[in-house]
């Protein structure tokens, strides 16, 4: 501009600030953030995107933004999808978000304009002279917002698939994954777009202290509750932080072949090859097993399936007597039939009788050592004998009245036949190696071929006995987790409460602060104890049933997800957990380990032997260089009882020379006495009448 003569000059106005223009970032070929990046940081850099965005965040008055969802377009070709991680960046603010529901629609107001729009012809409604724009419109549940305070909706920014690096941070696994004490274990692979990215899971809140627990819910056979949990085991055992300590893991098997073969390695594919290398784990299979499962009633052939010889060498039985039984009698026990009355007595006998040397002279002379239910039943009929035979003792012994004596002897005297196999009368107990769990272990307690009242003592026994153990911290190690499997049937949300029911609710209220944790599955989770499955910090879901997902207790999943669910292939879950604000798909690799299915192929389970047969098998078991005949020959015309007894001794000491300790253990072999015939006693001569007379 030119100026007057003689005008003065104008001040210097300062430069004007431009606002620098944005980069864009794609999160297909991102650089990778840094995981180390503090959860404490305001903003997260932006980094260039050399890619152009593929959705743009889109807010109505019908449909807006609020700080926990927002919507999106993309084109027809995009690669979103139910369950895939978005980005959005705007204004100095960065959301992440997972797709939960999709929409197309065009510009018709009715289907009735598509039908004149083709004259009615279908084959003739692509041919119309201008082609209708299709919108494709998907809704985001919002994951995590960088900076997060001030909680604001989510801005009208471009979208990005996440990477890698967005992942862990959508996620929070930055808090775990990184640090002098990292926690984190390793659950699946988020896909999305062709992109991988691996999940993990916080074992803090997995194993403890902070929250534990998994419950796996999906339908029988599809949903792939076993794979998933004997994945995760041995996810857990190769990436546990040492700071935490050790761990060890129980297993019951409740169904068939199904965790029969955890000590045998499976032949993988290059693809589960991969995605074990992608997730930095290595494909084998758990390298310390042992198995124990109950004798059938016979006593010498084992209830279970891993019967082949050459699975032999780390599979005994589990065999208990009374004092294992006893201190866990209201299980086995009818409550409805045992009143206070009858606990009291029962304590009686725990306490004084049972394993210990007791004195009433008024019974007998010499002392009771009560160590099998043969010894009790004759301490029994002492008592019955004092009381009802000699007349002396009314209907009172020792403040207990004969009538409860009389039921609870009945009840304790059926429990070795009901449970005959599991319960033993000679007291030669074979049990959990207690004080002695190693770390990185396995127990499986095969339970499948038991009735459900020897199951109920099973889970009930065991499950104490690692509690109290626990608290005394004399286990072995440090955290077990232990995995039941039918939670539907243990721990239903309607019937009666039983003893197996409370003692689950109590491990899962209570177990984390011990290092006791349940990995529990079902087929209905609604039907479970609510406080059960509540309690679990980690739930997972396969394939799932839509009676099932349409129960009140799916209300918050949106339809799309529900529908993802329902068609879940083998492989995929969804998983929740405490860092998770919101459900995520990931797919995890085919365990390690064979399949029940497979086991049986290449393991087939050994014919039920004759009884010589079987003691056999047991001894060459435990040593391949003991002579099958010299067995045979051992225990030819001995009782099957004395036989027994001779086997369960040289089980549990394990012996050097096991052919040698069983001998000793039976004795010397006594042969039968003939009784010559009485004399001094006429025949007796039948005459016609056939009486003798």
């Amino acid at each position: 501009m030119v100026l007057p003569e003689g005008a003065p000059s104008p001040a210097p106005q300062p430069p004007q600030q431009r606002r620098p223009q944005r980069p864009v970032r794609s999160a297909v070929s991102a650089p990778t953030v840094p995981l180390s990046l503090s959860r404490e940081r305001s903003h997260i850099p932006t980094m260039p995107h050399p890619d152009p965005p593929l959705g743009r965040v889109v807010a109505t008055e019908l449909k807006p933004s609020t700080p926990h969802q927002f919507h999106l377009w993309t084109a027809r070709d995009s690669p979103i999808g139910i369950g895939a991680i978005v980005r959005v960046e705007e204004d100095g603010r960065t959301v992440y978000g997972v797709v939960t529901d999709g929409f197309a629609y065009s510009d018709l107001v009715t289907p009735l304009h598509a039908v004149l729009g083709a004259d009615g012809d279908p084959a003739a409604a692509g041919a119309e002279p201008s082609r209708r724009t299709e919108i494709r419109l998907y809704s985001a549940a919002v994951l995590r917002q960088i900076p997060e305070e001030p909680l604001q909706p989510v801005p009208l920014g471009a979208v990005w698939l996440a990477s890698d690096a967005d992942v862990a941070l959508a996620l929070r696994m930055d808090g775990y994954l990184t640090g002098a004490r990292p926690t984190g274990v390793p659950v699946g692979l988020y896909a999305a777009g062709g992109l991988e990215a691996p999940v993990f899971l916080d074992c803090d809140f997995l194993l403890g202290p902070e929250a534990a627990h998994l419950n796996i819910t999906g339908v029988s056979g599809l949903a792939t509750k076993t794979s998933a949990v004997e994945f995760l085991l041995g996810s857990i055992f190769q990436t546990f932080p040492s700071h935490k300590g050790s761990v060890a893991a129980l297993c019951f098997n409740v169904k068939g072949p199904d965790l029969c073969f955890l000590d045998q390695p499976a032949v993988l594919g290059e693809e589960d090859r991969r995605l074990y290398h992608r997730l930095g784990l290595r494909p084998e299979p758990f390298s310390e097993v042992r198995y124990y499962a109950p004798f059938k009633p016979d006593g010498v052939n084992l209830n279970t399936l891993r019967t082949h010889e050459s699975l032999a060498a780390n599979t005994e039985p589990l065999v208990w007597g009374l004092r294992e039984v006893l201190d866990y009698a209201e299980v086995v026990l009818n409550r409805d039939d045992v009143d206070a009355k009858a606990d009291a007595f029962i304590d009686f006998l725990a306490e004084r009788v049972v394993g210990r040397e007791y004195q009433d002279d008024m019974l007998r002379g010499k002392p009771f050592h009560v160590l099998s239910f043969a010894d009790l039943e004759e301490f029994f009929r002492a008592i019955f004998d004092f009381m009802e035979v000699l007349g002396r003792g009314g209907e009172v012994w020792k403040t207990h009245h004969v009538a409860t004596i009389r039921k609870i002897r009945n009840r304790l005297s059926n429990i070795s036949t009901r449970s005959k196999g599991l319960v033993t009368d000679d007291g030669a107990a074979n049990d959990l190696p207690w004080g002695r769990f190693t770390d990185r272990s396995v127990q499986v307690v095969d339970v499948a071929g038991l009735d459900p009242l020897a199951q109920d003592l099973v889970f009930a026994r065991v499950v104490s006995k690692l509690r109290e153990h626990l608290e005394r911290r004399d286990l072995g190690v440090d955290h077990v987790v232990v995995f039941v499997d039918e939670l539907n049937k243990y721990a239903p949300a309607d019937g009666p409460d039983t003893y197996v029911r409370k003692m689950l609710l109590d491990l899962s209220e209570r177990g984390r602060y011990l290092g006791l944790v349940l990995f529990s599955a079902q087929q209905f989770r609604s039907q479970v104890q609510r406080r059960v499955v509540g309690n679990a910090g980690t739930s997972v879901f396969g394939r799932m049933d839509m009676d099932e997902l349409a129960t009140p207790a799916y209300a918050t999943i949106s339809p799309a997800t529900k529908i993802k669910l329902a068609t879940l292939p083998k492989g995929e879950l969804m998983v929740r957990h405490p860092h998770f604000t919101q459900p995520i798909f990931v797919k995890f690799p085919r365990p390690a380990v064979l399949s029940g299915r497979e086991g049986i192929e290449r393991f087939p389970p050994a014919p039920e032997l004759p009884f010589v047969e079987a003691v056999v098998r047991q001894l060459r078991g435990l040593d391949r260089k003991v002579s099958g005949d010299a067995v045979r020959a051992l225990v030819d015309g001995r009782r099957e009882d004395d036989v027994r007894r001779a086997l369960g001794a040289t089980r549990r000491e394990r012996p050097t020379d096991m052919l040698a300790f069983f001998t000793a253990c039976l004795g010397r072999k006594v042969s039968g006495e003939v009784v010559p015939a009485r004399r001094g006693i006429p025949a007796v001569k039948h005459g016609d009448d056939g009486y003798g007379f």
